[in-house]
């Protein structure tokens, strides 16, 4: 998706049918995605694919800021919010797209990652850690080094499994 920051600073993502005259109506606000994460128990993890600054997107307006995506990352990592946050690039970074993916380069590399390529034991477990090392590699691949995934890790979580390959 894409990510956008209104007129005062807070973060919005979009989805396909958003629209941005009516972002409060139509987005995900930044306190929306913090609150869900808060109402978890347990461990989670968060990827955020959405690096795209207001100026990629044409309809958009020419107001729109780029969204700094670190600060979201910041509070959705805070110990009290416990979440594990994989983003798509760094806040200076677009996050790119090619067509022959059919979409970015961290999903791409998400995707792979999760369906065994991020595995490190026979027993099929991926972690966190192993799906950071293989989607931060992987996408430094497929962009040619413009794009760096980020993961931030909260204070005192151990390396965790988000899947196991059968």
């Amino acid at each position: 998706g894409h990510g956008i920051q209104d007129n005062q600073g807070n973060f919005y993502y979009l989805p396909v049918n958003a629209d941005p005259g009516a972002l409060r109506r139509s987005a995900l606000s930044q306190g929306d995605v913090q609150a869900t994460i808060r109402s978890v128990a347990g461990k989670i993890a968060v990827f955020m694919d959405a690096c795209h600054s207001g100026s990629l997107m044409h309809p958009l307006t020419a107001r729109s800021l780029p969204p700094d995506i670190a600060a979201v990352v910041n509070e959705l990592c805070a110990a009290e919010n416990g979440a594990v946050v994989f983003s798509s690039a760094t806040s200076r970074e677009y996050a790119l797209e090619d067509a022959r993916w059919q979409n970015g380069a961290f999903t791409k590399a998400l995707v792979e990652g999760l369906s065994g390529k991020a595995q490190t034991n026979e027993q099929g477990k991926i972690t966190v850690k192993s799906l950071d090392v293989y989607v931060s590699e992987r996408v430094k691949e497929l962009t040619s080094g413009k794009q760096h995934p980020a993961t931030v890790y909260p204070p005192n979580v151990p390396d965790f499994p988000v899947a196991v390959r059968g």
